[in-house]
Parts: structure tokens; C-alpha cells; sequence
């Protein structure tokens, strides 16, 4: 059986430097691949058991959510699981319901199981994830951007609210109402100021802007809200799938004028038919995936400096 020591003479480094590199430690980079060749060729394997405890960490990571039943992080966390089960990680997934309080309550929770990493979707906009980052071997953030110097996979929000309200645009729509999320939430500002922005560019007057929450029934009281003003729009922009559904539901027994709907992201489930509904998918799967290659990369030490990934949907 290959030793620890037969690695490090092969590699030419000592016990120590093999020890720091498959434990996740940062090492310099020719010393770190230098290992890694050798572990490959002589096709060392450590015991899990003994490593994990020399770790000081499980060989579980957890994926902290807003909210469990919303489809798209249903995707989410399904691309984290695939990968998580390749990498020998085992996965706890946990809903904050966008409360911080419940998020912190799991942080704590993550850190005193010591866990291998977390992947966060933030309730709040501020999320202390240096300090989280310091306290747990890797720490990745998704969908919402937060400061922080670590690992972000993100899509790029503005431009979802661009192309939608582009697409309503070029079906006639000129008076172009607009329901994101809450104004505390990174992804609604974004795909909300998209939305502004191109309406501008076309020398139109944005319409209202709506301010809810990420849930169906934050889309239905929104759009009823739009519907009994003086003169209601013409078109509306849901930011969100769940908010895109309470819109189509509140239309479902509007009985004036067409109101042509755009949606952010995938309708989750059966709604009633529309005429006009302008769709910008998001691929949340794919966001899963690249932020569990990235946890799993931070925790084996093979990472490189904490970065901003933007994930790439152009038509």
C-alpha cells in the first residue's frame, strides 16, 4: 500500500507538504501540482475516516436557500447535488424563507458541525461571508451579489430585464409596467433597472414600478394593484417566475383591455393561456453545478483566487 511518505519522496517535498495539500491547505502552486502528480501516479488513497478527523471538518456542505419551493432552487439545488455526490460530499439543504434570522441560525449551525462549505443564496444584501469564509473551508454565493471577497456565480441581471422588455416592446407595448422583488434584493434592482433603461433608450416613459415579494401572491396583489389604477399598462414585466404566475393569475379574470406579460425566468407550473407572454429562461441547473465545482475546488485547495463568475445566457 502507498504511505503518505512514499508520496512526499516521490513528489520530493516533505510528509508535512503532502499532508497540507490533500488536507486543502494553500501551498505553492509547483509544490501543490507536484503532489497532486505524484498521488496520481502511484495512485495513493487516503482514508477517509483519518482524513476527515485531520481535517477537522465533515465531508458534508450545506446549500442555504430563500426559498425551498420555488422551482428555481429546486434546479439549483439539484445541480449542487450531482455534484456534491461526485465529489464524496454529502448535501444538507436549508430554507431562510429570506429571513435573515433563519439564515444566521444556519450558518451557526454549519460552523459548529464543521462543515467542509457552504453555498449561499442571501436573504439579506450584506451577508457577513468574510467572516464565514475565514470560519469554514469554502464558501461560494449565488444568484444575489453581495460584497465579500469570495466566490459569487451569478447571472447578469440587467440584461434579463433588457431582453424581456425588448421582446414586449417589439410586440407594440408602450406603456410597460414593471414587478420585481424587494428593493433590498440585488436581483430585483438589476432586472428592474434593465427594464428602466430600455424603455428610456426608446424615448418611452417607464411605467410603474412595483415592488413585491419573490412569490405568487406578491405577483397577484401587485398586478391587481396595477390593474385598478386610472389607466392600467398595456404590458408588465414580472421579474421572477413565482411573481410571473400571480401575474398571469390576477389577467385570468381581468375583463379590460390586453395586458401583454413578460416573465423572468421559467413559468413553473400549468397557468391559463395567454396571448402574449415573452419568456427569458434562466438556467438555474447550470448555476448549481458551476457553484458546486467551485465549493468543491475551494475545499480540495485546487481553487484560485476568489472571483465573480457570470453565467453566460446571450440568445
Amino acid at each position: 500500500m502507498t504511505r503518505i511518505v512514499d508520496v512526499a519522496n516521490h513528489a520530493g517535498v516533505s510528509t508535512a507538504t503532502v499532508s497540507r495539500v490533500l488536507n486543502g491547505t494553500k501551498v505553492r502552486a509547483d509544490l501543490a501540482e507536484a503532489v497532486r502528480k505524484s498521488v496520481a501516479e502511484l495512485g495513493y488513497s487516503a482514508n477517509r475516516n483519518a482524513r476527515s478527523l485531520r481535517r477537522q471538518y465533515s465531508e458534508v456542505i450545506a446549500l442555504i436557500i430563500p426559498d425551498v419551493e420555488n422551482p428555481f432552487f429546486t434546479s439549483v439545488a439539484r445541480g449542487v447535488e450531482d455534484v456534491a455526490r461526485a465529489a464524496g460530499l454529502s448535501l444538507v439543504l436549508c430554507n431562510t424563507d429570506d429571513d435573515e434570522g433563519k439564515e444566521s441560525s444556519y450558518l451557526s449551525v454549519a460552523e459548529s458541525e464543521n462543515m467542509a462549505g457552504v453555498i449561499l443564496a442571501p436573504a439579506g444584501p450584506s451577508p457577513d461571508v468574510e467572516r464565514l469564509a475565514r470560519r469554514l473551508r469554502a464558501v461560494v454565493v449565488i444568484d444575489r451579489k453581495v460584497p465579500g471577497d469570495v466566490d459569487q456565480v451569478l447571472f447578469s441581471n440587467r440584461d434579463f430585464g433588457v431582453r424581456a422588455t425588448k421582446q414586449l416592446l417589439e410586440g407594440g407595448s408602450r406603456h410597460v409596467a414593471c414587478i420585481t422583488g424587494p428593493a433590498t434584493t440585488p436581483t430585483a434592482v438589476e432586472r428592474a433597472d434593465g427594464w428602466r433603461e430600455t424603455l428610456t433608450e426608446a424615448g418611452l416613459e417607464p411605467g410603474p414600478l412595483v415592488h413585491a415579494n419573490f412569490r405568487v401572491d406578491g405577483g397577484y396583489a401587485a398586478m391587481r394593484e396595477l390593474l385598478a389604477a386610472k389607466t392600467p399598462p398595456d404590458a408588465v414585466l414580472a421579474t421572477n417566475n413565482l411573481v410571473g404566475v400571480g401575474v398571469l393569475r390576477a389577467l385570468s379574470t381581468w375583463a379590460g383591455p390586453s395586458v401583454a406579460v413578460g416573465i423572468i425566468g421559467d413559468l413553473p407550473f400549468a397557468t391559463h393561456e395567454v396571448d402574449d407572454v415573452a419568456l427569458v429562461p434562466l438556467s438555474p441547473r447550470e448555476m448549481g453545478v458551476r457553484a458546486a465545482r467551485l465549493l468543491v475546488d475551494r475545499i480540495s485547495g485546487t481553487a484560485e483566487e476568489p472571483a465573480t463568475y457570470y453565467l453566460d445566457h446571450s440568445p
